[in-house]
């Protein structure tokens, strides 16, 4: 396409304002200034047209240059995305600092895949057989851990494959195939980041997003193909609840967007993940994942657009039929970035001056998670967990209460169990998941107690809440046995249960399985007490059974290889239960 050429007639900040672009189209990418910046075309009126720009534009003057390529803003999909590190609009951030250093500089520019570097493709197509947008056409080994399927673009009309490369090595330029239209189909494609991938058909979620944090997997989880909201004040743990769920999920593929989040913390991430070994290969945690570093000092239009490129991504591989999970650190900062540019537009304000259309900015965003049947038939998911950063920990405020719209599982961050340093800092009593029902069926096969002991635990935690207050008025002497033994059991939950430390080897990851024993082997203790006290047992002859301490440190004390080690403890239980048990019988005839 012939490109148009206009010129800057105001700025302001990161918002610019050209005339002579109006054959331009709407989110149409601009070359601004004579740097050449990155920018995006968000508003044409009356010939003035107005433009985000992704980049410093610090010393740019009215009259420079303002060049339309009369294309949308595009990421690159190809072999080479998993293990990079990228800013907000794709740009490979290793490269650029082996280019120009620590500070990237105005207008630079790097390829977002290795244009040299030869991949191995493998055919899994032959010429003249039919085709249709999205059918797999051949394979690349993208890292041990990803296998790469090389798909027709979606925009691809032929259906015949009129030739195919043979097994070799290619570059991710090259043309493995062409249509009998002679449409070239290339081992990468480019896909406007605005745009949701299509796919065949839509499906229900069933199973779960399996994390190894038992609050979440066993109260709250979250199915593959769900949205979360981690929302919590400074210092709750937000950052490291998606940190833990990144690093042990069960999903093929981690997309981590680093969103407006300070410099330290994303330092944190790009040090300790390639570090980290995937304990399901036993290779390096990078090798499937991508991370998007759109810091807090960057420009802030590339904030704005840092999701849209991360859920492109996530879809791309969702599409070769993998579950992918998305962490976005945060969805706050995100919002933040609207309501600037929207005050640079000079645009109507909303609640406490964010946009009008923020929440169909978030809608937009939570909307392209799901679970899919793709184009070639293939059963993929993408599941977001988006951190939300309120003011003060106040969850009242504007994208809070338009992000609960959008989400349906809520991992409450409590600023009380953060400052008594019990981790993940995920409250109990605000915190709900409506993906309970769907995910029931695959908790049955594996443990049909899921369900029971949940429910238990958390009417039992809801207790508790309730008799914390009457103690802080009158005191725990003034409480009946039986209610001072919930206020027991609820501290056995929290401590033995619910509390996980990300430093011990053991309990940094639990198993399923191991999940359900520990929290039914609380209950248990609660029910067999509960008869024992009945019978005329003091409460303290309870809480001095030793089995009570064996129970609580099963999470650090038993692997998750050898759960039969927890059978042990159970002898125990049953062992000192049934001596109580006979004493107060026997005293009670």
């Amino acid at each position: 396409m012939s490109e148009v050429t206009g010129r800057i007639t105001r700025i302001s900040g990161p918002i610019v304002y050209a005339e002579g672009l109006e054959s331009c189209g709407l989110y149409d990418v601009v070359d601004v200034g004579e740097k050449k910046l990155i920018g995006e075309i968000i508003r044409q009126k009356k010939g003035i047209a107005t433009v985000q720009v992704y980049e410093d534009d610090t010393g740019m003057r009215i009259g420079e240059p303002v060049v339309c390529n009369k294309r949308p803003l595009s990421v690159r999909l190809g072999p080479g995305l998993v293990g990079t590190i990228y800013d907000g609009i794709q740009r490979p951030l290793a490269s650029m600092f082996s280019d120009a250093g620590a500070f990237l500089e105005p207008g630079q520019r790097t390829e977002p895949l290795e244009t040299a570097k030869k991949w191995k493709f493998t055919p899994l197509k032959k010429e003249g057989e039919a085709i249709a947008p999205g059918m797999v056409i051949g394979s690349v080994p993208e890292t041990s851990s990803i296998t790469h399927k090389i798909m027709v673009p979606p925009t691809i009309k032929g259906r015949v494959l009129a030739s195919i490369e043979p097994e070799g090595e290619y570059t991710v330029d090259d043309a493995v195939a062409e249509t009998e239209l002679g449409e070239k189909i290339y081992l990468s494609q480019y896909w406007p980041v605005r745009k949701p991938r299509p796919y065949g058909r839509k499906l229900t979620v069933t199973e779960p997003l399996v994390t190894g944090q038992r609050v979440i997997d066993v109260f709250f989880p979250l199915s593959k193909g769900g949205t979360a909201a981690i929302p919590g004040g400074f210092g709750t743990g937000k950052t490291m609840t998606q940190h833990a769920v990144a690093k042990w999920c069960d999903a093929d593929l981690i997309v981590y967007i680093g969103c407006g989040e300070r410099g330290n913390e994303m330092t944190d991430v790009l040090t300790e993940f390639p570090s980290l070994i995937d304990p399901r290969t036993g290779r390096s945690l990078m090798e499937r994942t991508i991370l998007i570093a759109n810091t807090s000092n960057m420009p802030v239009a590339a904030r704005e657009v840092s999701l849209y490129s991360g859920i492109t991504l996530a879809e791309y591989y969702r599409d070769m039929g993998m579950a992918v999970a998305i962490m976005a650190d945060s969805t706050s900062r995100w919002a933040e970035a609207l309501r600037e540019l929207s005050g640079r537009m000079e645009e109507m304000p909303a609640e406490e001056g964010f946009p009008a259309y923020l929440p169909t900015r978030l809608a937009e965003f939570y909307e392209r998670a799901g679970r899919i049947i793709s184009l070639s038939g293939q059963e993929g998911s993408v599941s977001i967990i988006g951190a939300v950063s309120p003011p003060g920990g106040d969850f009242s405020e504007p994208v809070t209460q338009h992000t609960k719209r959008f989400i349906r599982c809520f991992w409450a961050l409590d600023r009380d169990l953060a400052n008594a340093r019990h981790y993940p800092a995920i409250g109990w009593i605000e915190s709900y998941s409506e993906y309970a029902d769907e995910v029931r069926e695959w908790w049955d096969k594996l443990d049909p107690r899921w369900a029971s002991v949940r429910l238990a635990a958390l009417d039992l935690l809801k207790k508790e809440q309730r008799l914390q207050q009457i103690v802080r008025l009158i005191g725990p002497d003034a409480l009946p046995d039986t209610e001072r033994l919930v206020l027991l059991v609820a501290e056995m939950i929290k401590n033995g249960f619910l509390q996980q430390s990300a430093f011990d080897k053991i309990d940094v990851y639990s198993v399923p399985e191991k999940q359900i024993l520990i929290l039914q082997l609380i209950m248990n203790f609660y029910s067999r007490a509960l008869a024992v006290i009945k019978d005329g047992a003091p409460l303290v002859r309870i809480s001095a059974l030793s089995v009570r301490e064996e129970i609580i440190r099963i999470k650090t004390s038993v692997p998750n290889d050898k759960l039969e080690m927890i059978q042990t403890v159970e002898r125990h239980f049953d062992e000192q239960f049934s001596e109580l048990e006979k004493l107060y019988r026997k005293l009670e005839i």
